[in-house]
C-alpha cells in the first residue's frame, strides 16, 4: 500500500494544513467539498501545494509529525522546492 503525506494550503497560502492518508484522491475531495468537520473546513484549506509517498505507514507518520514541527520558512522553503507557483497540484484530477 502507498501512503501520502501532504500539505495543503487555503486560496491566500495563509494557511497550512499537513497530513496523511492512504487515498490522496479521496482524503482531497473531502476536503475540498468539506464533509469533515475540523480545522481545513473552518479555514477552507483546499489547496494541495506538496506531497510526498511511502510504501511504510510508519515512516509517513513519523514524516508527517516532523513538518507539523517544523517553522513556516521551512514548510514554504519544502513546497517551493516543488511547487514554487504554489499552485493547486490536484486542479487537473478528474
Amino acid at each position: 500500500m502507498i501512503y501520502f503525506v501532504y500539505i495543503l494550503t487555503n486560496k491566500s497560502n495563509r494557511v497550512m494544513y499537513i497530513g496523511v492518508t492512504n487515498n490522496l484522491e479521496r482524503r482531497l475531495y473531502e476536503h475540498k467539498q468539506e464533509l469533515v468537520e475540523g480545522f481545513t473546513k473552518r479555514y477552507h484549506v483546499h489547496k494541495l501545494v506538496y506531497y510526498e509517498q511511502t510504501s511504510d505507514v510508519r515512516s509517513a507518520i513519523l514524516r508527517e509529525k516532523e513538518l507539523k514541527g517544523w517553522r513556516r520558512a521551512r514548510k514554504n522553503a519544502l513546497v517551493e522546492t516543488l511547487n514554487p507557483a504554489w499552485r493547486d497540484l490536484s486542479e487537473d484530477w478528474g
